[in-house]
Protein backbone atom coordinates (compact mmCIF):
# COMPACT_ATOMS: atom_id res chain seq x y z
CA UNK A 1 0.00 0.00 0.00
CA UNK A 2 1.34 2.93 -0.91
CA UNK A 3 2.19 4.99 1.69
CA UNK A 4 1.03 9.23 1.08
CA UNK A 5 -2.43 6.96 -0.35
CA UNK A 6 -2.61 5.54 3.19
CA UNK A 7 -2.05 8.73 4.76
CA UNK A 8 -4.56 10.53 2.62
CA UNK A 9 -7.26 7.92 3.63
CA UNK A 10 -5.98 8.41 7.14
CA UNK A 11 -6.64 12.29 7.03
CA UNK A 12 -10.19 11.80 5.24
CA UNK A 13 -10.97 8.79 7.73
CA UNK A 14 -10.32 11.45 10.83
CA UNK A 15 -12.14 14.58 8.75
CA UNK A 16 -15.48 12.32 8.58
CA UNK A 17 -15.33 11.50 12.43
CA UNK A 18 -14.21 15.20 13.70
CA UNK A 19 -17.65 16.31 11.68
CA UNK A 20 -19.76 12.91 12.64
CA UNK A 21 -19.91 11.92 9.04
CA UNK A 22 -21.05 8.35 7.45
CA UNK A 23 -19.06 7.46 4.90
CA UNK A 24 -21.67 7.46 2.55
CA UNK A 25 -22.26 10.99 3.11
CA UNK A 26 -18.74 11.81 2.06
CA UNK A 27 -19.16 9.21 -1.08
CA UNK A 28 -22.10 10.99 -2.05
CA UNK A 29 -20.07 14.64 -1.85
CA UNK A 30 -17.60 13.05 -4.49
CA UNK A 31 -20.44 11.26 -6.44
CA UNK A 32 -18.48 7.92 -5.89
CA UNK A 33 -19.67 4.39 -4.85
CA UNK A 34 -19.23 3.12 -1.33
CA UNK A 35 -17.53 0.64 -1.61
CA UNK A 36 -14.69 2.94 -3.92
CA UNK A 37 -14.64 5.59 -0.87
CA UNK A 38 -14.05 2.53 1.73
CA UNK A 39 -11.04 1.64 -0.35
CA UNK A 40 -9.84 5.37 -0.55
CA UNK A 41 -10.34 5.94 3.13
CA UNK A 42 -8.23 2.39 3.67
CA UNK A 43 -5.28 3.43 1.14
CA UNK A 44 -5.93 0.84 -1.62
CA UNK A 45 -7.46 3.29 -3.95
CA UNK A 46 -6.29 6.79 -5.06
CA UNK A 47 -8.72 9.77 -4.96
CA UNK A 48 -8.61 12.23 -7.54
CA UNK A 49 -7.61 15.81 -6.54
CA UNK A 50 -11.28 16.64 -7.79
CA UNK A 51 -12.56 14.91 -5.36
CA UNK A 52 -10.01 15.76 -2.19
CA UNK A 53 -11.45 19.26 -3.56
CA UNK A 54 -14.55 18.66 -3.22
CA UNK A 55 -14.35 17.48 0.05
CA UNK A 56 -12.05 20.10 1.14
CA UNK A 57 -15.02 22.55 -0.72
CA UNK A 58 -18.19 21.13 1.11
CA UNK A 59 -16.67 20.14 4.43
CA UNK A 60 -14.58 23.58 4.83
CA UNK A 61 -11.18 22.53 5.03
CA UNK A 62 -8.18 23.37 2.64
CA UNK A 63 -7.50 20.76 0.34
CA UNK A 64 -3.68 21.35 1.87
CA UNK A 65 -4.75 19.51 5.27
CA UNK A 66 -6.25 16.23 3.10
CA UNK A 67 -3.11 16.37 0.79
CA UNK A 68 0.12 17.55 3.22
CA UNK A 69 -1.51 17.39 6.56
CA UNK A 70 -0.38 20.81 6.91
CA UNK A 71 -2.53 24.32 7.06
CA UNK A 72 -1.26 27.38 4.88
CA UNK A 73 -0.78 30.34 7.12
CA UNK A 74 0.33 33.28 4.98
CA UNK A 75 -1.92 35.35 4.15
CA UNK A 76 0.08 38.75 2.06
CA UNK A 77 1.53 36.01 -0.43
CA UNK A 78 3.78 32.77 -0.22
CA UNK A 79 6.72 32.39 -2.42
CA UNK A 80 7.51 28.86 -3.40
CA UNK A 81 10.99 28.45 -4.94
CA UNK A 82 12.10 26.24 -7.77
CA UNK A 83 11.59 22.37 -6.95
CA UNK A 84 10.27 23.48 -3.41
CA UNK A 85 6.70 22.86 -3.09
CA UNK A 86 4.47 20.59 -1.25
CA UNK A 87 4.43 17.38 -3.58
CA UNK A 88 2.63 14.42 -3.50
CA UNK A 89 2.49 10.97 -5.86
CA UNK A 90 -0.65 10.52 -5.72
CA UNK A 91 0.30 7.39 -7.87
CA UNK A 92 3.45 6.16 -9.54
CA UNK A 93 2.54 7.67 -12.93
CA UNK A 94 1.29 11.33 -11.37
CA UNK A 95 3.43 13.41 -9.52
CA UNK A 96 2.22 17.06 -7.98
CA UNK A 97 3.58 20.17 -6.59
CA UNK A 98 1.84 23.20 -5.32
CA UNK A 99 2.36 26.00 -6.00
CA UNK A 100 0.08 28.12 -3.49
CA UNK A 101 -0.09 25.77 -0.31
CA UNK A 102 1.40 28.06 1.91
CA UNK A 103 -1.33 30.44 1.63
CA UNK A 104 -4.71 30.95 3.40
CA UNK A 105 -8.12 31.18 2.13
CA UNK A 106 -6.61 31.38 -1.56
CA UNK A 107 -9.35 31.25 -4.41
CA UNK A 108 -7.25 29.12 -6.94
CA UNK A 109 -5.02 25.90 -6.77
CA UNK A 110 -2.22 25.94 -8.64
CA UNK A 111 0.20 22.39 -9.16
CA UNK A 112 2.85 21.50 -11.49
CA UNK A 113 1.45 18.08 -12.62
CA UNK A 114 4.12 15.59 -14.06
CA UNK A 115 2.23 13.15 -14.97
CA UNK A 116 4.61 9.55 -16.94
CA UNK A 117 3.37 8.07 -19.86
CA UNK A 118 1.23 4.87 -19.64
CA UNK A 119 0.43 3.84 -23.48
CA UNK A 120 -1.47 0.86 -22.60
CA UNK A 121 -3.61 3.35 -20.15
CA UNK A 122 -7.08 3.85 -21.02
CA UNK A 123 -8.05 7.76 -20.31
CA UNK A 124 -10.89 7.99 -17.80
CA UNK A 125 -12.28 11.53 -18.00
CA UNK A 126 -14.88 11.36 -15.39
CA UNK A 127 -13.37 13.89 -13.62
CA UNK A 128 -15.19 16.66 -12.24
CA UNK A 129 -14.55 19.89 -10.37
CA UNK A 130 -16.66 22.93 -9.83
CA UNK A 131 -15.30 26.29 -11.85
CA UNK A 132 -12.67 26.52 -14.43
CA UNK A 133 -9.17 25.36 -15.06
CA UNK A 134 -5.93 25.92 -17.43
CA UNK A 135 -3.27 24.21 -18.06
CA UNK A 136 -0.11 25.21 -19.44
CA UNK A 137 2.28 22.27 -20.94
CA UNK A 138 5.76 22.76 -19.84
CA UNK A 139 7.89 19.36 -21.21
CA UNK A 140 6.03 16.85 -23.54
CA UNK A 141 2.80 16.19 -24.57
CA UNK A 142 -0.26 15.16 -23.67
CA UNK A 143 -4.15 14.13 -24.30
CA UNK A 144 -6.84 16.07 -22.44
CA UNK A 145 -10.15 14.89 -23.05
CA UNK A 146 -13.18 17.12 -22.08
CA UNK A 147 -17.00 16.50 -22.33
CA UNK A 148 -16.12 13.74 -24.98
CA UNK A 149 -13.57 15.72 -27.34
CA UNK A 150 -9.40 14.84 -27.51
CA UNK A 151 -7.53 17.78 -27.66
CA UNK A 152 -3.98 17.05 -28.30
CA UNK A 153 -1.28 19.85 -26.44
CA UNK A 154 2.29 19.62 -26.64
CA UNK A 155 5.17 22.15 -24.76
CA UNK A 156 4.21 25.83 -24.98
CA UNK A 157 0.28 24.67 -25.55
CA UNK A 158 -2.24 25.76 -23.09
CA UNK A 159 -6.22 25.63 -22.47
CA UNK A 160 -8.68 27.13 -20.23
CA UNK A 161 -11.94 25.06 -19.82
CA UNK A 162 -15.19 24.35 -17.84
CA UNK A 163 -13.76 21.86 -15.15
CA UNK A 164 -17.41 21.08 -14.39
CA UNK A 165 -17.30 18.84 -17.47
CA UNK A 166 -16.15 15.59 -17.51
CA UNK A 167 -12.11 15.68 -18.39
CA UNK A 168 -8.96 13.41 -17.65
CA UNK A 169 -5.23 13.68 -19.37
CA UNK A 170 -2.50 11.29 -20.08
CA UNK A 171 1.00 11.79 -21.06
CA UNK A 172 1.81 11.03 -25.14
CA UNK A 173 5.11 10.28 -26.29
CA UNK A 174 8.13 8.46 -24.71
CA UNK A 175 8.70 11.20 -21.94
CA UNK A 176 6.82 12.63 -18.96
CA UNK A 177 4.40 15.74 -19.31
CA UNK A 178 4.75 18.45 -17.01
CA UNK A 179 2.18 21.09 -17.04
CA UNK A 180 1.15 23.90 -15.27
CA UNK A 181 -2.81 23.95 -13.60
CA UNK A 182 -4.44 26.71 -12.39
CA UNK A 183 -8.21 25.60 -10.93
CA UNK A 184 -10.70 28.19 -9.79
CA UNK A 185 -14.06 28.48 -8.40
Amino acid sequence: MDEQLRQIGERLRGLRDVLDLTAQEVADTCGIPLEVYEKIESGEVDITISNLMKIAHKYGVSADALMFAEEPHMRSYSVVRKGQGMSVERTKAYKYQSLASGFAERKAEVFIVTVEPKPEARTVYKNTHAGQEFNLVLEGAMELYINGKTIVLEEGDSIYFDSTKPHGMRAIGQQAVKFLAFTVE
